[in-house]
Parts: structure tokens; C-alpha cells; sequence
């Protein structure tokens, strides 16, 4: 039986697109083996992948309440940068609410709003959580409640398999569980997270050290994460280093060492990320990320699976006025990490 009170779910952004988090191996990106577009690329299934990785305090919000259609001559309303007001949930032209819908049983008589606090195709995991959100959302709505390592595999599904979305696993993880976690993909679907636990003084400094600038270049993830999976094979050695780089991290960040090997150590993984592709960086993100190094950034992440997007950097507190000056002609965000995950508010 439908609840027909409101179902408001938070669902917190992830820091992240393809490979995803601070310190990734893009072998992570697991699509079904039934999937015959992978079939012929089996290391993608074999060798399973890790992040280390965390959800920010910036969030996206799905509305989803009881549409009584008999006064409309409508039967779905959907409303998120359009609206569609449509008699049939095969004319919804939003194909991630489509097959949330379908996927949850729903083919009328509802209505789904959604805002978020940071734009589509920026490469900080906006398309994964709005799935997790609002398979989170319908499920209150049924009155059946999903765990969140459930509704991260739900959408993971929805993702990989019904929409045919050449993304990863990890955004959809730390949509729906939130926190700052180690997460590490196995090649026959288990999933893992193992939660990067510091005490508060260190968690403070690692927090004063990140900043987040906007690059403004918009892309779809998956036309870069193709390109990069159509050449896994070669760089096989490249992606095992990376995959080393994610215990490491952690190491780093648990251990003794100082906080600036953590920066030393993203700036390792930006070289061998450009290494993949030769588009992942565009000569913009590469001048902005150079003039952040000359300014004092230890290192720095570009979020996502390239071509734009966000730029996570690694800067000690007294350089980052520097740093902000010279990217002056970029938009900061500011963030929090270790943000909670998917929740639902019904009122």
C-alpha cells in the first residue's frame, strides 16, 4: 500500500564519477556479466577495483507524492529542469525516472519532483544520486523500506544494466552509504566498505586541506568512461598501480605520516589518470590544475571520469590564499566530507 504522505529524501552527493573518489582503480566499473556489450572484455570482471572515497554535505532532493489523475488529464508528473506531465509511463522522456518507476512497479498516479544544489555533468556523482535518491523516495512511498547497501545496488542496476550507462559502482555507493570509506568492488558483485576512521583533530586537518573549484565544462561521464574501457587492456600495469595507490591512501591517512604525503600521493594519481586517455584533462582543467601547483597545491583530483567537471585540490591552509587567487576566474564550493547518505524525510 502507497504512503500518500510526501517522501523527501536527502540524498548526499559523492565526490567522484567514473573510477570515482580521491584515489580509485577504474576496474571497479563492474557491469553485469549478462551484459553482452562486456562480454568480450572479461578483465573488467576478473580483477575488481577499489576507492577511497567520501560524500560531501551538498545534496540532491526528490519529492514524490500520490497524483490523483481522475482531476488531470495526466496520469505521471515529473518536474526537474522540464515538465512532463504524461497519461503513460511509457511517454516519460526522463529515462532514469522511467525506469525507476518500472523498475519499482509504478506506472501511474504519482508525482515526482526533483532539486539539487549542484549541477548535472560536473563529475561529483549527480546522475548516480539521483538514482539512489529517488529509488530511496519510491520505496517510502510503497512503504517498503531498502537498506542502503540495497538501494546502492538497485541503482548500480538501473545504472549499468536497464539504462546500459558505462559508469562505475562507486557513485552509487557512497550516495546511498554515505561517510568517508574505503569500498572495494569483487568481481562477483560484493561490495564492500570499510569506513576511514581518524581522530578529530587529524579528520579537521584533512578537512582544512581540501578545496573544490568548478572547471564550468559540462560532459556525460560514460562518453569519456568508454574511451577509457576500450583501452583497460594496455594500461593493465598502470591500473594496478593506481589500485595500490587506494591502501596506501589509507595508510597515509591513518597512519603517522604527515598530511602533505596524502597531497604528494594525489598528485601521483592525477599522473597516472592523465595516462589513460589523452582527453581526460582538456588544456583548460590542465592550466588551472599547473597554476594551482605553482601556487602551492600539494596535489589535486579532476572528480570524475575527465573532460571537465570539478577540481578537488590538496592545499595547506596557509597557501590556499595563493591558490584561490590564481583561480580566481573559477567558482569555489565549499564542502564538507564524511557527509551521511540517502535519508528520507516524510511529512
Amino acid at each position: 500500500m502507497c504512503d500518500s504522505r510526501q517522501q523527501r529524501p536527502k540524498t548526499i552527493i559523492a565526490i567522484g564519477g567514473n573510477g570515482g573518489g580521491w584515489l580509485h582503480a577504474p576496474t571497479v566499473t563492474l557491469p553485469s556479466p549478462t551484459d553482452a556489450r562486456w562480454r568480450s572484455r572479461p578483465s573488467h570482471r576478473t580483477h575488481g577495483g577499489a576507492v577511497l572515497g567520501t560524500a560531501i554535505d551538498k545534496g540532491s532532493y526528490h519529492f514524490v507524492t500520490r497524483l490523483y489523475s481522475p482531476l488531470f488529464d495526466y496520469s505521471i508528473r515529473i518536474a526537474y529542469s522540464r515538465v512532463e506531465c504524461v497519461a503513460s509511463l511509457d511517454d516519460v522522456q526522463h529515462a532514469p525516472v522511467r525506469a525507476c518507476l518500472r523498475f519499482c512497479g509504478i506506472e501511474r498516479d504519482i508525482e515526482v519532483s526533483y532539486s539539487g544544489e549542484l549541477p548535472s555533468f560536473s563529475g561529483l556523482g549527480t546522475s548516480s544520486a539521483f538514482v539512489v535518491g529517488l529509488l530511496n523516495a519510491l520505496h517510502a512511498y510503497l512503504g517498503r523500506p531498502i537498506s542502503n547497501i540495497d538501494l546502492a545496488r538497485a541503482a548500480i542496476h538501473i545504472e549499468q544494466d536497464i539504462l546500459g550507462e558505462c559508469v562505475g559502482s562507486q557513485d552509487q555507493t557512497l550516495a546511498a552509504l554515505g561517510g568517508f570509506n574505503v569500498i572495494e568492488f569483487h568481481p562477483n558483485g560484493d561490495i564492500f566498505a570499510d569506513p576511514v576512521r581518524l581522530p578529530p583533530a587529524r579528520w579537521q586537518a584533512l578537512q582544512d586541506h581540501l578545496l573544490l573549484f568548478d572547471s564550468g565544462i559540462r560532459r556525460r561521464a560514460a562518453d569519456f568512461a568508454s574511451r577509457q574501457m576500450d583501452r583497460c587492456s594496455e594500461h593493465e600495469p598502470r591500473l594496478k598501480e593506481m589500485r595500490a595507490q587506494v591502501d596506501l591512501g589509507y595508510s597515509i591517512l591513518t597512519g603517522n605520516q604527515p598530511l602533505s604525503s596524502f597531497g604528494e600521493l594525489l598528485h601521483q594519481a592525477w599522473t597516472l589518470k592523465m595516462g589513460l586517455h589523452s582527453d581526460i584533462a582538456p588544456p583548460p582543467v590542465t592550466r588551472n590544475y599547473q597554476a594551482a601547483l605553482d601556487a602551492g597545491a600539494l596535489g589535486g583530483k579532476l572528480l570524475g571520469a575527465g573532460g571537465g567537471g570539478f577540481l578537488l585540490l590538496f592545499v595547506p591552509p596557509e597557501r590556499q590564499p595563493a591558490v584561490r587567487l590564481a583561480l580566481a576566474h573559477c567558482a569555489e564550493v565549499p564542502i564538507a566530507i564524511g557527509a551521511p547518505g540517502s535519508s528520507v524525510l516524510t511529512s
